[in-house]
């Protein structure tokens, strides 16, 4: 009886430890998309055209997506500063990676293509679409 009572106790906690609602990859989304405005400025100021994935990627190809923008944000921008670290190391974290797995079902992979496949792009319209897919993967997660 005591332990029903204690699980009784603990579910209601944590409950209302979270009281916004927010799923935790919706979190970890909403902290990358803060990390990302913080850097912003620096990364969207560089002289580069980067390979960049479009504003309309299909819902299985986020996720492939996401690696994309992470890929060049190590190799084209060269991270160097420590925010701008904090912010790839974020994209990084599997949270992250959850958050923008819509594809979930198990079928077979989509058909998204490769990173050096996307046009390249100067550094704004690169930070602009990642920040548009972080958006779309609250706006999804909150949905839910």
């Amino acid at each position: 009886m005591k332990l029903l009572w204690c699980l009784l106790v603990l579910c209601c906690c944590s409950s209302l430890a979270d009281g916004t609602g927010m799923t935790l990859e919706r979190r970890k989304l909403v902290e990358v998309l803060e990390q990302l405005n913080e850097v912003q400025e620096s990364l969207q100021h560089r002289q580069l055209l980067v390979n960049t994935p479009p504003q309309n990627i299909e819902d299985c190809c986020c996720l492939s997506a996401l690696r994309c923008f992470r890929a060049n944000l190590q190799v084209q921008f060269n991270v160097t500063e420590r925010k701008e670290e904090k912010f790839y190391r974020s994209l990084k974290h599997p949270i992250t990676e959850r958050g923008l797995d819509f594809c979930r079902s198990g079928n077979a992979m989509p058909d998204c293509k490769t990173c050096d496949s996307h046009p390249k792009e100067n550094a704004r319209e690169f930070v602009n679409r990642l920040k548009s897919l972080i958006q779309r993967a609250i706006s999804r997660l909150s949905l839910n």
